[in-house]
Protein backbone atom coordinates (compact mmCIF):
# COMPACT_ATOMS: atom_id res chain seq x y z
CA UNK A 1 0.00 0.00 0.00
CA UNK A 2 1.48 3.34 -1.05
CA UNK A 3 1.45 6.52 1.00
CA UNK A 4 -0.69 9.37 -0.35
CA UNK A 5 -1.15 13.08 0.13
CA UNK A 6 -4.49 13.32 1.92
CA UNK A 7 -5.28 16.84 3.21
CA UNK A 8 -3.68 20.20 2.50
CA UNK A 9 -4.35 23.12 4.86
CA UNK A 10 -3.11 26.69 4.51
CA UNK A 11 -3.50 29.83 6.64
CA UNK A 12 -2.62 33.36 5.53
CA UNK A 13 -0.75 31.88 2.58
CA UNK A 14 -0.55 33.86 -0.70
CA UNK A 15 -4.17 34.85 -1.50
CA UNK A 16 -5.75 32.46 1.04
CA UNK A 17 -6.93 33.41 4.51
CA UNK A 18 -7.79 29.80 5.27
CA UNK A 19 -8.29 26.86 2.93
CA UNK A 20 -8.53 23.10 3.27
CA UNK A 21 -8.25 20.71 0.33
CA UNK A 22 -8.97 16.98 0.55
CA UNK A 23 -7.15 15.17 -2.25
CA UNK A 24 -8.36 12.16 -4.18
CA UNK A 25 -6.07 9.12 -4.23
CA UNK A 26 -6.21 9.18 -8.01
CA UNK A 27 -6.94 12.48 -9.79
CA UNK A 28 -7.92 15.83 -8.30
CA UNK A 29 -8.80 18.56 -10.80
CA UNK A 30 -8.66 22.16 -9.55
CA UNK A 31 -10.74 24.29 -11.90
CA UNK A 32 -11.27 28.03 -11.82
CA UNK A 33 -10.59 31.30 -13.56
CA UNK A 34 -7.09 32.71 -13.88
CA UNK A 35 -5.60 34.36 -10.76
CA UNK A 36 -7.93 32.68 -8.25
CA UNK A 37 -5.11 30.75 -6.54
CA UNK A 38 -4.90 27.36 -8.26
CA UNK A 39 -1.16 27.59 -8.82
CA UNK A 40 -0.68 28.70 -5.21
CA UNK A 41 -2.10 25.38 -4.03
CA UNK A 42 0.21 23.46 -6.37
CA UNK A 43 3.12 25.47 -4.99
CA UNK A 44 2.07 24.59 -1.43
CA UNK A 45 2.00 20.89 -2.32
CA UNK A 46 5.46 21.11 -3.86
CA UNK A 47 6.85 22.99 -0.84
CA UNK A 48 5.56 20.32 1.53
CA UNK A 49 6.83 17.36 -0.52
CA UNK A 50 10.02 18.64 -2.20
CA UNK A 51 11.01 21.30 0.32
CA UNK A 52 11.19 23.93 -2.42
CA UNK A 53 9.00 25.96 -4.77
CA UNK A 54 9.39 26.21 -8.52
CA UNK A 55 8.80 29.97 -8.15
CA UNK A 56 11.86 30.35 -5.90
CA UNK A 57 10.11 32.94 -3.67
CA UNK A 58 11.58 34.80 -0.76
CA UNK A 59 9.85 33.48 2.40
CA UNK A 60 7.99 36.77 2.93
CA UNK A 61 6.37 36.41 -0.50
CA UNK A 62 4.47 33.36 0.75
CA UNK A 63 2.65 35.39 3.42
CA UNK A 64 -0.75 36.87 2.67
CA UNK A 65 -0.68 40.64 2.26
CA UNK A 66 -1.19 42.43 5.57
CA UNK A 67 -0.21 39.39 7.68
CA UNK A 68 3.06 38.62 9.45
CA UNK A 69 3.15 34.83 9.18
CA UNK A 70 1.62 31.87 7.36
CA UNK A 71 1.22 28.13 7.93
CA UNK A 72 0.97 25.25 5.49
CA UNK A 73 0.43 21.61 6.37
CA UNK A 74 -0.05 18.33 4.52
CA UNK A 75 -1.26 15.06 5.98
CA UNK A 76 0.11 11.91 4.35
CA UNK A 77 -1.56 8.54 4.89
CA UNK A 78 -0.77 4.96 3.93
CA UNK A 79 1.62 2.10 4.70
CA UNK A 80 -0.25 1.89 8.04
CA UNK A 81 1.07 5.28 9.15
CA UNK A 82 0.24 8.96 9.19
CA UNK A 83 2.85 11.63 8.51
CA UNK A 84 2.19 15.34 9.04
CA UNK A 85 4.42 17.79 7.17
CA UNK A 86 4.24 21.50 8.00
CA UNK A 87 5.88 24.71 6.87
CA UNK A 88 5.74 27.98 8.81
CA UNK A 89 6.90 31.37 7.64
CA UNK A 90 7.43 34.06 10.27
CA UNK A 91 9.90 36.88 10.67
CA UNK A 92 10.95 36.47 7.06
CA UNK A 93 12.18 32.94 7.72
CA UNK A 94 10.82 29.57 6.65
CA UNK A 95 10.89 26.45 8.84
CA UNK A 96 9.64 22.89 8.40
CA UNK A 97 8.25 20.30 10.78
CA UNK A 98 7.70 16.57 10.41
CA UNK A 99 5.24 15.07 12.87
CA UNK A 100 5.57 18.18 15.03
CA UNK A 101 9.38 18.16 15.20
CA UNK A 102 11.47 20.81 13.48
CA UNK A 103 13.56 19.59 10.58
CA UNK A 104 15.47 21.03 7.60
CA UNK A 105 13.91 21.06 4.14
CA UNK A 106 15.70 17.79 3.50
CA UNK A 107 13.59 16.23 6.26
CA UNK A 108 10.39 16.52 4.23
CA UNK A 109 11.83 15.28 0.94
CA UNK A 110 11.23 11.73 -0.15
CA UNK A 111 8.26 10.82 2.07
CA UNK A 112 6.03 11.49 -0.92
CA UNK A 113 8.25 12.93 -3.69
CA UNK A 114 6.55 15.21 -6.19
CA UNK A 115 7.01 15.73 -9.91
CA UNK A 116 5.86 19.14 -11.15
CA UNK A 117 4.94 20.01 -14.73
CA UNK A 118 4.16 23.66 -15.45
CA UNK A 119 4.10 25.80 -18.61
CA UNK A 120 7.65 27.08 -18.02
CA UNK A 121 8.89 23.49 -18.32
CA UNK A 122 7.79 23.40 -21.95
CA UNK A 123 10.73 25.68 -22.74
CA UNK A 124 13.26 23.37 -21.05
CA UNK A 125 14.78 22.15 -24.33
CA UNK A 126 15.52 25.51 -25.92
CA UNK A 127 16.56 27.43 -22.82
CA UNK A 128 20.06 27.55 -21.31
CA UNK A 129 21.90 24.50 -20.01
CA UNK A 130 21.32 25.78 -16.46
CA UNK A 131 17.61 24.93 -16.79
CA UNK A 132 18.31 21.33 -17.83
CA UNK A 133 20.88 20.86 -15.08
CA UNK A 134 18.40 22.23 -12.54
CA UNK A 135 15.69 19.84 -13.77
CA UNK A 136 17.98 16.85 -13.20
CA UNK A 137 19.29 18.08 -9.84
CA UNK A 138 15.88 19.04 -8.45
CA UNK A 139 14.64 15.54 -9.23
CA UNK A 140 17.73 13.83 -7.82
CA UNK A 141 17.60 15.81 -4.58
CA UNK A 142 14.19 14.33 -3.72
CA UNK A 143 15.37 10.76 -4.23
CA UNK A 144 18.76 10.88 -2.53
CA UNK A 145 19.79 12.96 0.48
CA UNK A 146 23.46 12.63 -0.48
CA UNK A 147 22.66 14.14 -3.88
CA UNK A 148 21.15 17.18 -2.18
CA UNK A 149 24.16 17.61 0.12
CA UNK A 150 26.61 17.30 -2.76
CA UNK A 151 24.74 19.89 -4.81
CA UNK A 152 24.78 22.42 -1.97
CA UNK A 153 28.44 21.73 -1.14
CA UNK A 154 29.60 22.03 -4.73
CA UNK A 155 27.68 25.27 -5.35
CA UNK A 156 29.17 26.79 -2.19
CA UNK A 157 32.73 25.85 -3.21
CA UNK A 158 32.28 27.29 -6.72
CA UNK A 159 30.93 30.54 -5.29
CA UNK A 160 33.84 30.87 -2.86
CA UNK A 161 36.41 29.92 -5.49
CA UNK A 162 34.99 32.49 -7.93
CA UNK A 163 35.34 35.17 -5.26
CA UNK A 164 38.96 34.13 -4.79
CA UNK A 165 39.65 34.21 -8.54
CA UNK A 166 38.53 37.84 -8.67
CA UNK A 167 41.23 38.89 -6.18
CA UNK A 168 44.35 40.42 -7.75
CA UNK A 169 46.62 38.54 -5.39
CA UNK A 170 45.21 35.13 -6.37
CA UNK A 171 47.79 32.77 -7.96
CA UNK A 172 47.89 29.17 -9.20
CA UNK A 173 49.50 28.17 -5.90
CA UNK A 174 46.71 29.78 -3.88
CA UNK A 175 44.11 27.93 -5.96
CA UNK A 176 45.71 24.58 -5.21
CA UNK A 177 43.92 23.95 -1.90
CA UNK A 178 40.58 25.04 -3.33
CA UNK A 179 41.03 22.81 -6.37
CA UNK A 180 41.18 19.70 -4.22
CA UNK A 181 37.86 20.51 -2.54
CA UNK A 182 36.29 21.40 -5.90
CA UNK A 183 37.47 18.15 -7.48
CA UNK A 184 36.21 15.97 -4.62
CA UNK A 185 32.71 17.50 -4.52
CA UNK A 186 32.45 18.04 -8.27
CA UNK A 187 33.47 14.51 -9.23
CA UNK A 188 30.94 13.02 -6.82
CA UNK A 189 28.16 15.26 -8.13
CA UNK A 190 29.12 14.39 -11.70
CA UNK A 191 28.87 10.65 -11.03
CA UNK A 192 25.50 11.12 -9.30
CA UNK A 193 24.18 13.07 -12.30
CA UNK A 194 25.40 10.54 -14.87
CA UNK A 195 23.94 7.65 -12.89
CA UNK A 196 20.57 9.37 -12.54
CA UNK A 197 20.44 10.30 -16.22
CA UNK A 198 21.23 6.69 -17.11
CA UNK A 199 18.20 5.63 -15.06
CA UNK A 200 16.01 8.20 -16.80
CA UNK A 201 17.25 7.42 -20.32
CA UNK A 202 15.37 4.19 -21.09
CA UNK A 203 12.06 5.50 -19.73
CA UNK A 204 12.57 8.80 -21.55
CA UNK A 205 13.23 7.16 -24.92
CA UNK A 206 10.27 4.78 -24.57
CA UNK A 207 7.88 7.53 -23.46
CA UNK A 208 8.93 9.76 -26.35
CA UNK A 209 8.36 6.93 -28.83
CA UNK A 210 4.85 6.44 -27.42
CA UNK A 211 4.07 10.15 -27.75
CA UNK A 212 5.81 10.66 -31.12
CA UNK A 213 5.86 7.31 -32.96
CA UNK A 214 8.59 6.88 -35.55
CA UNK A 215 10.97 9.46 -34.04
CA UNK A 216 14.17 8.48 -32.23
CA UNK A 217 15.18 10.44 -29.14
CA UNK A 218 18.67 10.36 -27.64
CA UNK A 219 20.05 12.10 -24.55
CA UNK A 220 23.67 12.54 -23.48
CA UNK A 221 25.49 14.12 -20.57
CA UNK A 222 28.23 16.41 -21.87
CA UNK A 223 30.82 17.09 -19.18
CA UNK A 224 33.19 20.06 -19.43
CA UNK A 225 35.96 18.01 -17.81
CA UNK A 226 35.87 15.25 -20.45
CA UNK A 227 34.02 12.05 -21.28
CA UNK A 228 33.27 9.92 -18.25
CA UNK A 229 32.94 6.17 -18.84
CA UNK A 230 29.36 5.16 -18.27
CA UNK A 231 27.82 8.29 -19.76
CA UNK A 232 27.06 6.40 -22.97
CA UNK A 233 25.14 3.62 -21.29
CA UNK A 234 28.07 1.31 -20.41
CA UNK A 235 28.51 0.57 -16.73
CA UNK A 236 31.92 0.47 -15.04
CA UNK A 237 31.80 0.44 -11.27
CA UNK A 238 30.86 3.62 -9.44
CA UNK A 239 34.31 3.77 -7.86
CA UNK A 240 35.97 3.57 -11.28
CA UNK A 241 33.77 6.38 -12.60
CA UNK A 242 34.53 8.50 -9.53
CA UNK A 243 38.28 8.04 -9.86
CA UNK A 244 38.16 8.86 -13.57
CA UNK A 245 36.09 11.98 -12.91
CA UNK A 246 38.58 13.17 -10.30
CA UNK A 247 41.54 12.71 -12.65
CA UNK A 248 39.84 14.50 -15.54
CA UNK A 249 38.60 17.36 -13.36
CA UNK A 250 42.02 17.94 -11.77
CA UNK A 251 43.73 17.90 -15.18
CA UNK A 252 41.18 20.35 -16.61
CA UNK A 253 41.69 22.80 -13.76
CA UNK A 254 45.44 22.64 -14.19
CA UNK A 255 45.23 23.15 -17.97
CA UNK A 256 42.99 26.21 -17.77
CA UNK A 257 44.30 27.84 -14.59
CA UNK A 258 45.72 30.89 -16.34
CA UNK A 259 42.47 31.46 -18.24
CA UNK A 260 40.46 31.19 -15.03
CA UNK A 261 42.72 33.72 -13.31
CA UNK A 262 42.34 36.09 -16.24
CA UNK A 263 38.56 35.78 -16.39
CA UNK A 264 37.91 35.52 -12.65
CA UNK A 265 35.64 32.50 -12.78
CA UNK A 266 35.59 28.70 -12.61
CA UNK A 267 35.31 27.57 -16.22
CA UNK A 268 34.70 23.84 -15.95
CA UNK A 269 32.83 21.45 -13.74
CA UNK A 270 29.23 20.29 -13.22
CA UNK A 271 28.00 23.91 -13.04
CA UNK A 272 28.98 24.33 -16.72
CA UNK A 273 27.85 20.95 -18.08
CA UNK A 274 25.14 20.25 -20.64
CA UNK A 275 22.35 17.69 -20.99
CA UNK A 276 21.92 17.37 -24.74
CA UNK A 277 18.87 15.99 -26.52
CA UNK A 278 18.74 14.92 -30.16
CA UNK A 279 15.84 13.74 -32.30
CA UNK A 280 16.66 11.55 -35.30
CA UNK A 281 20.29 12.62 -34.91
CA UNK A 282 19.63 16.38 -34.94
CA UNK A 283 20.25 18.66 -31.97
CA UNK A 284 16.84 19.26 -30.36
CA UNK A 285 17.70 22.70 -29.02
CA UNK A 286 18.45 24.07 -32.50
CA UNK A 287 16.29 21.97 -34.80
CA UNK A 288 13.31 20.46 -32.92
CA UNK A 289 9.89 21.85 -33.72
CA UNK A 290 7.75 23.24 -30.91
CA UNK A 291 5.67 20.06 -30.98
CA UNK A 292 8.79 17.88 -30.70
CA UNK A 293 10.10 19.96 -27.80
CA UNK A 294 6.83 19.60 -25.95
CA UNK A 295 6.72 15.86 -26.60
CA UNK A 296 10.25 15.62 -25.19
CA UNK A 297 9.34 17.47 -22.00
CA UNK A 298 6.24 15.30 -21.54
CA UNK A 299 8.45 12.23 -21.93
CA UNK A 300 10.90 13.66 -19.36
CA UNK A 301 8.12 13.99 -16.79
CA UNK A 302 6.94 10.45 -17.51
CA UNK A 303 10.51 9.25 -17.00
CA UNK A 304 10.74 11.07 -13.65
CA UNK A 305 7.60 9.30 -12.47
CA UNK A 306 8.87 5.89 -13.59
CA UNK A 307 12.32 6.31 -12.04
CA UNK A 308 10.68 7.32 -8.76
CA UNK A 309 8.72 4.08 -8.93
CA UNK A 310 11.89 2.12 -9.73
CA UNK A 311 13.86 3.56 -6.81
CA UNK A 312 11.21 3.96 -4.10
CA UNK A 313 8.74 1.28 -5.17
CA UNK A 314 5.88 3.78 -5.42
CA UNK A 315 4.93 6.66 -7.72
CA UNK A 316 5.34 10.33 -6.77
CA UNK A 317 2.64 12.94 -6.38
CA UNK A 318 2.24 14.37 -9.90
CA UNK A 319 1.48 18.09 -10.05
CA UNK A 320 0.25 19.46 -13.40
CA UNK A 321 -0.16 23.21 -13.33
CA UNK A 322 -2.16 24.60 -16.26
CA UNK A 323 -0.41 22.52 -18.92
CA UNK A 324 -3.48 21.09 -20.62
CA UNK A 325 -4.11 24.39 -22.41
CA UNK A 326 -0.52 24.37 -23.70
CA UNK A 327 -0.80 20.92 -25.33
CA UNK A 328 -2.62 19.86 -28.48
CA UNK A 329 -5.39 17.25 -28.27
CA UNK A 330 -3.14 14.27 -29.12
CA UNK A 331 -0.52 15.12 -26.48
CA UNK A 332 -3.21 15.79 -23.88
CA UNK A 333 -4.73 12.38 -24.60
CA UNK A 334 -1.33 10.64 -24.36
CA UNK A 335 -0.54 12.23 -21.03
CA UNK A 336 -3.98 11.66 -19.54
CA UNK A 337 -3.76 7.96 -20.39
CA UNK A 338 -0.46 7.79 -18.55
CA UNK A 339 -1.56 9.58 -15.36
CA UNK A 340 -4.43 7.17 -14.79
CA UNK A 341 -1.92 4.39 -14.13
CA UNK A 342 -2.14 4.47 -10.31
CA UNK A 343 -0.49 7.87 -9.98
CA UNK A 344 -1.92 10.41 -7.54
CA UNK A 345 -2.29 13.54 -9.63
CA UNK A 346 -3.35 17.14 -9.02
CA UNK A 347 -4.23 19.11 -12.16
CA UNK A 348 -5.13 22.78 -12.45
CA UNK A 349 -7.18 24.08 -15.37
CA UNK A 350 -9.50 26.85 -16.46
CA UNK A 351 -11.46 24.53 -18.76
CA UNK A 352 -12.90 21.10 -17.98
CA UNK A 353 -13.41 20.62 -21.72
CA UNK A 354 -9.78 19.47 -21.96
CA UNK A 355 -10.77 16.25 -20.15
CA UNK A 356 -12.79 13.31 -21.37
CA UNK A 357 -16.03 12.39 -19.63
CA UNK A 358 -14.35 9.19 -18.42
CA UNK A 359 -11.54 11.10 -16.70
CA UNK A 360 -13.97 13.52 -15.06
CA UNK A 361 -16.22 10.71 -13.80
CA UNK A 362 -13.30 9.18 -11.91
CA UNK A 363 -11.70 12.44 -10.76
CA UNK A 364 -12.50 14.70 -7.85
CA UNK A 365 -13.27 18.15 -9.26
CA UNK A 366 -12.70 21.11 -6.94
CA UNK A 367 -13.87 24.55 -8.05
CA UNK A 368 -11.44 27.19 -6.80
CA UNK A 369 -13.04 30.54 -6.17
CA UNK A 370 -16.29 28.62 -5.64
CA UNK A 371 -17.44 26.75 -2.52
CA UNK A 372 -18.69 23.80 -4.54
CA UNK A 373 -16.78 20.53 -4.70
CA UNK A 374 -17.61 17.29 -6.50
Amino acid sequence: MAIYARTLRVRDYRNYERFELDLDRCVTVLVGKNAVGKTNLVEALQLLTAGLSFRRPAPAELVRMGRESCDLSLRLEGDERVVDIACEVTGGKRSFKRNGKRCPAAGVRGVVPSVLFCPDDLDMVKRSARVRRAALDTFGMQLNEQYAKLTATYERIVEQRNSLLKERWCTREVLGAWNDSLVQAGASLLVHRISLLDRLRAHLVNAYEAIAPGERLEVAYQSTVGDIAGADGHAPSRDEMLEQARRLFAASLDARAEEELARGMTLMGPHRDEIAFSIDGRDARNFASQGQQRSLVLAWKVAEVEVTRDILGRPPLLLLDDVMSELDADRRASFLRFIQDGIQTVITTTNLGYFSDDVLRRAKVVRIGDDRQS
